[in-house]
């Protein structure tokens, strides 16, 4: 409608001047929407490491670790305190972050031949019918590209070459599944592979020089395709799995804490890198970057040579706070407000339905993914909160936790596997922790709080009823990628 205070459109005009008018308008009307249409779409990248700590960086506490291009991006950018992965292991929190659906959605929580995690020369894989972020960017015609740690199959079947990426160069698993013959089941495993796309280029690659390489193509590779959208994930393959990190020659030996410290620092360093290279190409202000962890360190309490998830509860490989929250920073100068922190409750699952929502796109509704779009909180907008009812933490198939709000439910549960803080001679018993008050899970208020632990246990039932439980089907549940049989190595020493 009209404003009252604005004469109608012809009034008191002649026909002539009312079509002058009219074409105005419309003319007004198509440069608006010319311009809508060629604003530029955001350009993503997710810079993820491996089983970096909680506290293994000065902006999340470390005072242990140089990390001044981390110190850069969270003054540039958004610090969320309550981020969470899947999975307290790689393999499920990676096909979470790919996918946007918890692992057991998905069938990616264990396998009989594997366990929690995929090993070489495997028949299981992400079942290539699973949409990733990749395949939805690709509908809004985005290049995408993966250059380091896959780990959701080595067979060519399960490569990210099938699963929406245009590019990959890195290693299909993680780096200490070396050559060997793997006990379990007697399988014979090839040196540790390098891959460009589908093709093994170096066995066994040379570890301490992946970082550096990894950041070199990744600033190559956004050169390439900087005049086109670009979705770009560089998951590192450190700190890694071995228990000491492998580290290139400018920063081994340099830092406080051994190998740990000495690849937290280069890490670092790649990511000044990429940033600084996003900047020099006047991209910084159309990319999105989070930077991030697929899951906890593996430290003992006091043990910094594995890393740090201080101050949070517990180690990596568990469902503890120090397992499941990551550290993350968002950044894009100009969107993103600078030096900011959000505490509401989002998670790695998130990433795929928000990137959709930004791209203009969305995921396949025909299915469900259990992510949710963060644009409000990573934008700051006024009043956002999370979008999240309840959060799950599964330990393999069996469900041990739950969060909703503040709260923190461990279900009295005979643990089937690692437990933060049952063991198997202990009787179970609910514990319940305040996770915002309560950092370091000390108090249990289970008692004090009955209806809230009811409430929990209530969205419990409905985690079960969908995704499952130990010796119980979800309804929801799809089917891991499988081949008949186990494969031969992708590769043999070169």
């Amino acid at each position: 409608m009209l404003n009252d205070c604005q004469p109608p459109l012809n009034k008191g005009l002649s026909p002539m001047l009312m079509f002058v008018r009219l074409q105005a308008v419309l003319l007004g009307l198509l440069m608006v929407s010319y311009s809508q249409a060629a604003t530029p779409s955001t350009n993503f990248v997710v810079i993820n490491c491996d089983n970096l700590g909680y506290g293994d960086t000065q902006p999340f506490g470390s005072e242990l670790h140089r990390t001044p291009s981390l110190n850069q991006m969270a003054a540039e950018g958004r610090k969320f305190t309550h981020f969470y992965s899947s999975a307290g292991v790689c393999t499920p929190s990676r096909a979470s972050l790919m996918t946007g659906c918890y692992s057991q959605r998905i069938g990616m929580h264990d396998n009989p031949r594997d366990g929690w995690v995929l090993r070489p020369v495997s028949r299981y894989g992400l079942n290539p019918d699973e949409m990733t972020i990749a395949e939805v960017l690709k509908q809004q015609d985005y290049a995408t590209a993966i250059i380091g740690k896959w780990h959701l199959g080595d067979q060519p079947e399960f490569l990210p070459t099938r699963q929406g990426f245009d590019y990959f160069y890195g290693i299909p698993y993680s780096d200490d599944m070396t050559a060997r013959t793997w006990k379990n089941d007697g399988s014979k495993w090839p040196p540790l592979p390098l891959m460009q796309n589908e093709t093994v280029i170096e066995a066994p690659t040379d570890r301490t020089t992946l970082t550096e390489r990894y950041t070199s193509a990744a600033t190559k590779w956004i050169t390439e395709h900087q005049d086109s959208p670009f979705f770009l994930y560089l998951p590192h393959a450190m700190p890694g799995s071995t228990a000491h990190p492998y580290v290139g020659t400018a920063f081994a030996g340099k830092s406080a804490n051994g190998p740990w410290g000495d690849s937290i620092e280069e890490l670092d360093w790649s990511v000044g890198q990429i940033l600084d290279h996003l900047k020099e190409l006047n991209l910084a202000e159309k990319t999105l970057v989070i930077w991030t962890s697929d899951n906890g360190a593996p430290s003992n309490k006091n043990n910094f040579q594995r890393g740090s998830n201080l101050p949070l509860h517990g180690r990596g490989y568990s469902t503890s706070e120090g397992a499941f929250r990551v550290p993350m920073i968002a950044w894009q100068p100009g969107r993103i407000p600078a030096g900011t922190e959000c505490s509401e409750l989002s998670t790695m699952m998130d990433l795929l339905p928000t990137f959709a929502h930004l791209a203009g796109t969305s995921p396949d509704p025909k299915r469900p993914i259990d992510g949710l779009d963060i644009s409000p909180l990573l934008l700051a907008d006024e009043g956002a909160t999370t979008p999240h009812e309840a959060f799950y933490y599964y330990s393999g198939a069996q469900l041990q936790a739950i969060r909703s709000g503040p709260w923190k439910l461990f279900l009295p549960i005979k643990p089937a596997g690692n437990h933060p803080h049952f063991s198997a001679a202990q009787p179970p018993a609910p514990l319940l922790f305040n996770v915002v008050e309560d950092i370091r899970c000390e108090q249990n208020v289970a008692r004090q709080n009955p209806d809230i632990v009811f409430q929990l246990w209530t969205l419990a039932e409905q985690a079960r009823d969908e995704l499952g439980d130990q010796n119980r089907q979800g309804n929801g549940q799809r089917v891991r990628g499988e081949l008949p049989v186990d494969k031969q190595p992708v590769a043999q020493s070169l």
